[in-house]
């Protein structure tokens, strides 16, 4: 008899294979079967992955050796998969968003805590070692209380690429026409509201602004809906800090945070990255030598270097990095670790946390930023 938590994946898409990449990072979990509403690349991952298909959604709904339910299908159908998956008295992970609307979110939610279940939300990075990290150096007080901070979650002009050839560990093609109808800020804008509740805690007012600025977006998109391809919002945290928090899909690649306090500033130079570099820059102290040199050079030729140095020095991680299996890219996230902290969080009977009420909190923002609400006030924590 196989030990541990019993989990199966619902959807085989380019995402699947991220999972599949640091399931190995989790002996804890066993993953039973998959399956996709598309027999044959349901095929291609099995035949790739040597993993079991069931045979219908529904059979893997009624094993009895899976606790919990991973829901990598596409947006639109979460909620209707998160809700079978809670009526068959499964617990769920769900790929971000829990829902495309904040009362079908809800609404889950609270059918998970009337059956007794979890249900539980992606990204999972906001668990990564340099999340844990972050978090300590900003508990060690050393740049004192933070007031400010700037999430970038730029991904590059990706439709300028060639994303018709894009394809995964085994073989799926990158969904581009779709993740252009959806939005870059609902895809992404979760990686970055995660670290900011995580760190800073619940989020008391959005104002936002959201535009598709690029209509065209290759073959096949002419004459598509698509959704904004840039958004900004201001976030008021109930602890008084301010972030501003961008997605986008037209700049440079940039996926920092900046964390400004009294006594000097933090920068993560990747919330993609599970061990990103982090820089503290003590406010009054001398700034490094190459930094200096630089700034020197560029003042003599009156001319800016083409690149920017992230300010402040590295602060080293306590303990040396795990041998862990993680993607190699455009990501360096454990992508399994919130199914692993859930099912750890099961097993204990304590909440696991992007679960429940946190998990509609960060969906509330991520839709209120994708929709340009003005002045919104999330669903509270």
């Amino acid at each position: 008899m196989t030990s541990g938590t019993g989990i199966a994946f619902i959807g085989t898409g380019f995402v699947s294979d991220y999972y599949m990449t640091t399931l190995a990072n989790h002996p804890q979990l066993h993953l039973g079967g998959v399956w996709d509403i598309d027999p044959s690349r349901l095929q291609q991952f099995c035949d790739y992955w040597k993993v079991k298909a069931y045979a219908s959604d529904a059979d893997l709904l009624a094993d009895p050796a899976i606790g919990i339910v991973v829901n990598l299908t596409p947006p639109e159908s979460h909620q209707a998969v998160n809700r079978a998956a809670l009526l068959a008295d499964k617990h769920v992970y769900c790929e971000k968003p829990l829902a495309m609307t904040v009362d079908e979110a809800r609404e889950l939610v609270s059918l998970a805590a009337e059956r007794g279940l979890t249900l539980a939300g992606a990204p999972a990075n906001a668990l990564s070692d340099a999340c844990g990290h972050c978090a300590d150096i900003l508990r060690s007080g050393v740049i004192g209380t933070p007031r400010l901070a700037y999430a970038e979650m730029e991904d590059g002009p990706v439709f300028r690429d060639k994303w018709q050839d894009w394809r995964s560990r085994s073989g799926a093609k990158w969904p581009a026409v779709h993740e252009f109808e959806i939005g870059c800020t609902l895809e992404h804008a979760g990686y970055a509201a995660s670290w900011l509740v995580s760190l800073f805690g619940p989020v008391s007012n959005v104002a936002a602004f959201s535009a598709l600025t690029f209509p065209t977006k290759g073959p096949g998109t002419e004459n598509l809906a698509l959704g904004p391809d840039f958004s900004v919002g201001c976030l008021t945290f109930k602890s008084g800090l301010v972030a501003r928090l961008t997605s986008g899909l037209a700049a440079p690649r940039d996926r920092s945070l900046t964390i400004a306090g009294d006594k000097g500033t933090l920068v993560v130079r990747d919330l993609w990255d599970n061990r990103s570099p982090i820089h503290v820059e003590l406010s009054g102290t001398r700034r490094p030598l190459v930094h200096r040199l630089i700034e020197r050079v560029e003042w003599q030729f009156q001319q800016k270097f083409p690149f920017r140095l992230t300010a402040g020095k590295p602060v080293a991680y306590p303990q040396a990095a795990p041998k862990n299996s993680l993607p190699k890219y455009p990501s360096q996230i454990d992508f399994v670790r919130g199914i692993a902290a859930q099912a750890d969080a099961i097993k204990a009977g304590t909440r696991p946390v992007f679960s429940g009420e946190t998990a509609l909190h960060l969906t509330d923002i991520v839709l209120a930023l994708n929709a340009g609400k003005r002045d919104h006030t999330p669903t509270p924590l």
